[in-house]
C-alpha cells in the first residue's frame, strides 16, 4: 500500500550571492519563478494539501507568487541553516503520516522521474530514508556521501568540514532527501549547530539516523546538473538556457520542427501541434496554445494567445493576448497588441496594429494601418495608412465597418462611427459620420491646381537678394 508523501520546500533564504533585492527564489528561469518550477514538480508527487513552503525572506512576495490553492506555508523567522528550516515546520508536519520529501525551491531542473525513483528507492530498501546522490569528477562544494566498509550510508560531511580523505570521495550528496516521517520527527531536535557555520545542517540526520540503528540508502543519478542550484546571475541563465532545451527537445520528439533550436525561446506551458515550423530566434511565451501546420516566422514574440491550424506568422511580428483562426496569416512586423480575435482566413499585414479588435473572415489589413477598440466584418478592405482615432484625450470609442466595406487608403475614422455594409471610403478621407451601407463617403477638401504658380514662384525667388 503506497504511503501519502508530504513534500517540503525550503524556499526562505535572501541569497546573498544573486546581488538582488529580490528573494532568491522569484527569479525566473525558462519562463517561471524558480519556485513555480519546484511547485509543478512537488504536485506531480503529492496533493497541493501536502506541500509546504518554508518562507523568510520577502515572505510575502512569496506567498504572492504561489497561486495554487491548499499549498501550506510555514514561516522561518531566522535563516539558521536548512535543519533548522525544516524544524521550523515541526509543529504542522511531525503529525503527517507517510514520507517526507524535502526539495529545495532554487532547484528547478528536478524532475519528478527523479523524486519517484529516490521514493521507490526509500520504500523498496525499508530504509528510515534514501538521499539522492551523485558521482562527480569535481564535488567541490558539495557534501560527500560516507560509507562504511559493507558500503551503507553512514553520514554526509560538508566540504567545509571534511579531512582530506573525505573530500577525495566523488560520491556527492545532491542535497533532496524521503524520509520515513516518524524516525525523522522522532529525532530531528538532536540537530546542533556545531559547525563553522553555527546553524542547523539538514545533513547531519544520515548520521544521526545511522546512530539511532536506522538504515539509510542512496538513489544516484547520472547527470548531476539535474539539481544544480542557483547561487548566482551566471547560474540562473545557465539553469534558463537548460530548462529551454528541455522544452525544445519535448516539442520536437512530438513533431514541432525548430530551427535553430538553440536561439528559440518556448515557456513551459506552451503547447504547440505537429508539423508546425518554428524560425530562428521566435519567443513563444506564458499559455499560449498553437496549432498543427503553422509557422512562427523569425524574431516573432508570441505571448498568451491562442493559435489555430494552418495560421502564418511572419518575421517580427508580436502576438499578445490574442486569438487567430484557421488560417490567419500575420506579420512581418505586424503587431497584435492586446485582446484582438483574427477570424478564419483574414491578412494582417506589414505595420499594421491591432488593438481589442475583432477582425473578420477574410478581411485583408495589408499595410500601415491602425485599427484600435474595433469591429470589422468579413471580407472587408481596410487600405493602407488607415486608422481608427479611437481616443478623445479622456475615453476610448469604438469604430464597427460592416462586411464587404472597402476603406480607402489614408482614410482616418474619427470615433464613434460606423461604416456601413459594402460602403466604400475615398482614400484621404476624415469620417467623422457614420455611412450607410453600400454608400461612398468622402471627407476631404476638393482638390484645385493652380496653372503656373511654381514657375512663378521660382522666378520670383530669384530676383530676391541674399
Amino acid at each position: 500500500m503506497e504511503k501519502p508523501i508530504t513534500v517540503v520546500i525550503l524556499a526562505a533564504g535572501l541569497g546573498t550571492r544573486m546581488k538582488s533585492r529580490q528573494a532568491k527564489v522569484l527569479h525566473r528561469a525558462g519562463g517561471r519563478c524558480l519556485i513555480e518550477h519546484v511547485l509543478a514538480t512537488a504536485q506531480a508527487l503529492t496533493t497541493p494539501e501536502r506541500i509546504f513552503v518554508v518562507v523568510g525572506y520577502q515572505a510575502d512576495r512569496v506567498r504572492e507568487a504561489i497561486q495554487t490553492p491548499g499549498i501550506g506555508f510555514i514561516q522561518q523567522a531566522e535563516q539558521k541553516g536548512t535543519g533548522h528550516a525544516v524544524m521550523a515546520g515541526a509543529g504542522v508536519l511531525s503529525g503527517l503520516d507517510g514520507l517526507l520529501v524535502i526539495l529545495y525551491g532554487d532547484c528547478p531542473l528536478v524532475r519528478v522521474e527523479t523524486l519517484r525513483g529516490l521514493v521507490a528507492a526509500q520504500q523498496s530498501s525499508g530504509a528510515a530514508g534514501a538521499i539522492l546522490t551523485a558521482v562527480m569528477d569535481d564535488p567541490t562544494g558539495y557534501g560527500r556521501v560516507l560509507r562504511d566498509a559493507s558500503g551503507r550510508v553512514t553520514g554526509v560531511v560538508e566540504q567545509k568540514a571534511g579531512t582530506p580523505e573525505q573530500l577525495a570521495l566523488r560520491e556527492a550528496n545532491m542535497g533532496l532527501y524521503c524520509y520515513q516521517a516518524a524516525p525523522f520527527w522522532r529525532h530531528i531536535h538532536e540537530l546542533r549547530p556545531d559547525n563553522p557555520a553555527h546553524e542547523f545542517y539538514l545533513t547531519d540526520m544520515v548520521e544521526i539516523l545511522d546512530r539511532a540503528g536506522h538504515d539509510i540508502t542512496a538513489y544516484r543519478i547520472d547527470d548531476p546538473r539535474e539539481v544544480l542550484g542557483i547561487n548566482d546571475r551566471v547560474e540562473l541563465a545557465a539553469v534558463d538556457r537548460l530548462l529551454r532545451e528541455r522544452k525544445a527537445r519535448q516539442l520536437m520528439v512530438a513533431g514541432v520542427t525548430i530551427e535553430k533550436p538553440e536561439t528559440v525561446t518556448i515557456d513551459p506551458g506552451v503547447s504547440i501541434g505537429m508539423d508546425t515550423v518554428v524560425e530562428p530566434f521566435a519567443q513563444i511565451l506564458g499559455s499560449t496554445t498553437i496549432g498543427d501546420n503553422c509557422r512562427i516566422g523569425a524574431c516573432s514574440i508570441i505571448r498568451d494567445s491562442e493559435l489555430a491550424d494552418d495560421v502564418q506568422i511572419g518575421p517580427f511580428t508580436i502576438v499578445n493576448t490574442s486569438r487567430l483562426e484557421h488560417g490567419v496569416e500575420a506579420g512581418p512586423y505586424a503587431r497584435l497588441r492586446m485582446e484582438n480575435h483574427v477570424a478564419a482566413g483574414a491578412h494582417i499585414g506589414n505595420f499594421v496594429e491591432l488593438k481589442k479588435t475583432s477582425f473578420g473572415a477574410g478581411s485583408k489589413a495589408m499595410h500601415l494601418a491602425y485599427l484600435g477598440d474595433s469591429q470589422v466584418g468579413a471580407d472587408a478592405i481596410v487600405g493602407a495608412g488607415t486608422i481608427t482615432c479611437n481616443y478623445d484625450g479622456r475615453r476610448k470609442h469604438p469604430s464597427k465597418i460592416g462586411a464587404g466595406a472597402f476603406i480607402g487608403s489614408n482614410s482616418t475614422l474619427v470615433a464613434p462611427v460606423e461604416v456601413g455594409e459594402g460602403a466604400y471610403l475615398a482614400a484621404g478621407s476624415v469620417i467623422t459620420e457614420n455611412v450607410p451601407a453600400d454608400a461612398l463617403g468622402v471627407g476631404r477638401s476638393r482638390q484645385v491646381n493652380k496653372p503656373d504658380w511654381a514657375r512663378k514662384r521660382r522666378e520670383l525667388g530669384q530676383h530676391r537678394p541674399g
